[in-house]
Formats: C-alpha cells, structure tokens, sequence
C-alpha cells in the first residue's frame, strides 16, 4: 500500500451549521442531479465522504447503505439524525485505504469530495477495487473549465490559472479544480465507463442568487443540467461511471477488507472486528465503526 496523501479532515467543524446554512440552492440541484443517474435500487451503497449525511434519503431503495467519513464527528452528526435505521452503517476511514473486501458494492458515491483529493489516480484506484463488476460509481467535481474562469482567462484575471489545462489546479492547500478529461482519463485507467454527465449549480453566482428566487434558479438549472453538460463549463460536473472489470457481476458476500494487511479474513464477534491474518482489531464505538489502519 502507498503511503496515504494528506487528507482534508473535517474534524470538529460545523460544515452543516456553517456552510450549508445558505445553500439550498445548490443542494436542491445536486439532489436532483442525483435522482437522475443514481441506480434505485441495489444490495450495498456507499457514500465516501458522507459527511451528516446530507443525501442519505436518496439511498431508500438499498438494503444496506455505508455512510463513510475520515471525520468521526461528521458520522456523530449523521447518526444523530438518522437515528437507530439497521439499514445504515457508520464508518470512520480512509479514502485512500478503503476498508471494502474486493467487489463487495454495488454503487459508490463521492460528492463533494474530490475537491479535497490530492491523489485522484489512487482514490480511483480504491474505489474500482472494491465496486463489483458492472457496478456503478457517481462522483463530482470543481470544474477548472468553467464558464467564470474561461472569462476571466481571456480578460487576464485568471491569477495563473489556465481553465483549458489538464493539470489539477491547488487554488487553497487542499482544494483543487480538475478539468472534465482529466477525471475521464483517470477513470478509464481503472476500469470505469462514464455513462452519463450532468452539468451542477450553473447559478452559483452571489449576486444571482441573492436577487433571484431559489426556487427560480433551481427550475433553471434543472432544465439545463442534462443537455448542457457536453458543454462542461458549469461550475460542477456529475458522472456516473460503470465499472467494466472482468469478472462476475454479483457482489462480494464479504463486505470488511483489513487496512492493515489487505486481507478479507476478517471475523464479527459483537462490537468487534478481528483480522485472522494480522490479528488487527477493529472496534465500534457509539454506533460508528473505527476503521482507519492501526500503528
């Protein structure tokens, strides 16, 4: 296993207090972007990134949904909210070192999350790993193309920044823009197909939503969002890619992957986990499952 690349942790932040609080415009769009190309129904989904789960309502047609967050006090949130539903599973882990059995699900989201990644090929990497053959992954991204900043590239504000480049751009320590063939590539060097793009928050312009109805711009931008996403300049862009690995397309009965030494020898006993190769235990705590590699 390489060595993981830093990581954007959340850890104590009140992101649903403080940065939701005025954004409905952008959360109705995503959810409805995400209706769209989001399988209905499967055995196993995962939410890498879930944050206070946000989009958990979206998952009502899974048997078993995973909410996963590198931030223990983000899941606290989620569980609050979700209450005691057996349907959800709470983790606390890596991105970078998923604790997933091979092919082990059936659908994998990351939103609002690879503006974060500082190793996009390898995040990929995890994530074709552990979705199953024919299995889907949906994820966004920062556009570096969008619309403003091709503007401001040719009126010379772009602050170096070249929108037409396939180079992540780190406009902050750990936010990055990526550029739509950037993402394509590096999904197909994993094995994934994107299938279908949306085009996200066309809108998010301050002084628009401030003098334009929300419900307005959300009509708008659900319009637009299926024929203009060929276009890639809105300011976020949403894929849903198909995983084309050989193999069978069921799902892994085992769910638990070691993130210690990579083996899915890995015995339940209650409230624990234990690896019968390494003999790592894992343990959950408050209802969330501490899975992040043991010193």
């Amino acid at each position: 296993m390489m060595p993981s690349p830093p990581i954007m942790d959340y850890e104590g932040s009140r992101w649903r207090q403080e940065f939701w609080r005025e954004r409905a415009y952008e959360d109705a769009v995503e959810r409805i972007a995400l209706a769209q190309v989001l399988p209905a129904r499967g055995a196993r989904l995962v939410e890498i990134g879930a944050g206070f789960g946000r989009l958990a309502d979206l998952y009502r047609g899974y048997d078993q949904v995973i909410l996963l967050d590198y931030a223990r006090s983000m899941l606290q949130d989620a569980r609050a909210r979700l209450g005691n539903d057996p349907r959800f599973i709470f983790v606390a882990a890596d991105l970078y070192n998923l604790p997933f059995a091979d092919n082990a699900l059936d659908t994998a989201l990351t939103i609002r999350v690879l503006h974060h990644v500082a190793d996009v090929p390898q995040a990929f990497a995890q994530i074709a790993r552990a979705v199953r053959p024919r299995g889907v992954y949906l994820t966004d991204f920062a556009n570096k193309k969008h619309l403003k900043a091709i503007v401001k590239y040719y009126l010379g504000r772009a602050d170096g920044m070249n929108p037409f480049s396939d180079a992540p751009y780190e406009f902050v320590k750990l936010n990055f823009d990526y550029h739509p063939s950037y993402i394509r590539k590096n999904l197909e060097k994993v094995g994934f197909q994107i299938q279908t793009a949306r085009a996200v928050s066309t809108f998010r312009i301050g002084a628009l939503k401030r003098a334009v109805p929300t419900n307005w711009l959300v009509a708008w931008d659900a319009a637009l969002q299926r024929p203009t996403a060929r276009l890639a300049i809105a300011p976020s862009i949403l894929y849903r890619a198909e995983n084309l690995k050989p193999g069978d397309a069921r799902a892994n009965k085992n769910l638990w992957r070691c993130v210690n030494c990579q083996a899915e020898t890995i015995a339940a006993e209650g409230l624990t986990l234990r690896c019968e190769t390494c003999r790592a235990e894992f343990f959950q705590t408050d209802g969330i499952w501490e899975m992040k590699k043991r010193a």
